[in-house]
């Protein structure tokens, strides 16, 4: 503790860099939880429906739809009779003077019953889409309109992994330069003590003893920069909460924040005394090679 304090302008450089990582790091962490949630939003938002025809026994549709239920892909099923199609398109029109009217001097009914499907994963509307290629169910359907949503859909996998990657390379690159920079520090720090630890070594110091207090040191530099990146993240992450759910109804970024701050802050410390103590270690253990 005394050396943190006394290598006063190399232990603020250590912690001032490690701060940055870690802010990016926790940048990333709530980023990712935008990205989860306003993809959630979007697949909400997409479906495939299977248009059946009017001639199809409703027994047989919820079959289908049982059937459908029953895999594991498939989070949700909403089955809508042509009665149901009907009252729909009404109340959709209903400021329509000239549909309704239409409407009410049909004779009969001409809109199809549907299923609406929702997929858990929208790369799993494929596999979903496949099941109404079986001959048995073809003399019941009338389309299906996987093919009309496949580029909406397919895009939206492209943007959910592509977001997954480039959050993991910005981690590993920022990780990267923390650790090189607190390295530096740390080699920087033993020069400074050379003397020191010449003396020391002359008196039949082990390796442990010389290399242990800079571990320390770096431990101690990412400690105190996991808790400032904590401190620092909570006030920004509350004021541009308000914006963020404005764009994404139901997202609280802040009360996400404030419900895992302490697996935040233990995520923090880990990750800051990985880089802090591991960069020290090699730092000590390469000047003691030499």
């Amino acid at each position: 503790m005394k050396s943190f304090w006394r290598n006063g302008w190399l232990s603020a450089t250590t912690v001032a860099i490690m701060l940055l990582a870690l802010l990016v790091s926790m940048g990333l962490i709530i980023f990712s939880y935008i990205t989860d949630q306003a993809v959630a939003s979007l697949q909400d938002k997409i479906d495939i429906s299977v248009y059946f025809k009017t001639t199809a026994p409703e027994d047989e549709i919820l079959n289908i739809k049982s059937s459908l239920e029953s895999m594991a892909e498939v989070k949700n099923v909403e089955y809508i009779s042509s009665a149901q199609a009907l009252e729909i398109f009404k109340n959709k029109h209903s400021e329509d003077q000239a549909i309704s009217q239409a409407v009410n001097e049909l004779n009969a009914n001409p809109l199809e019953p549907s299923l609406n499907i929702k997929a858990k994963q929208t790369s799993q509307y494929a596999k979903i889409a496949d099941y109404f290629n079986s001959p048995d169910l073809a003399k019941y359907i009338d389309s299906v309109s996987y093919a009309k949503n496949q580029t909406a859909i397919d895009r939206l996998n492209i943007i959910v992994q592509n977001v997954g990657r480039g959050g993991f390379v910005l981690t590993l690159v920022m990780a990267l330069i923390a650790g090189l920079v607190v390295f530096n520090t740390i080699r920087l720090a033993i020069y400074s003590n050379r003397d020191e630890i010449g003396i020391m070594r002359a008196v039949g110091a082990s390796n442990g003893l010389v290399r242990g207090p800079y571990v320390v040191e770096g431990v101690i530099g990412g400690v105190t920069a996991a808790g400032l990146s904590v401190l620092i993240s909570a006030p920004i992450i509350y004021s541009i909460s308000p914006y963020l759910n404005s764009f994404i109804p139901d997202l609280n970024i802040f009360n996400y924040f404030s419900s895992n701050v302490l697996k935040f802050t233990a995520y923090q410390i880990l990750f800051a005394v990985v880089i802090g103590g591991l960069s020290s270690f090699i730092a000590v253990k390469r000047y003691l090679r030499d």
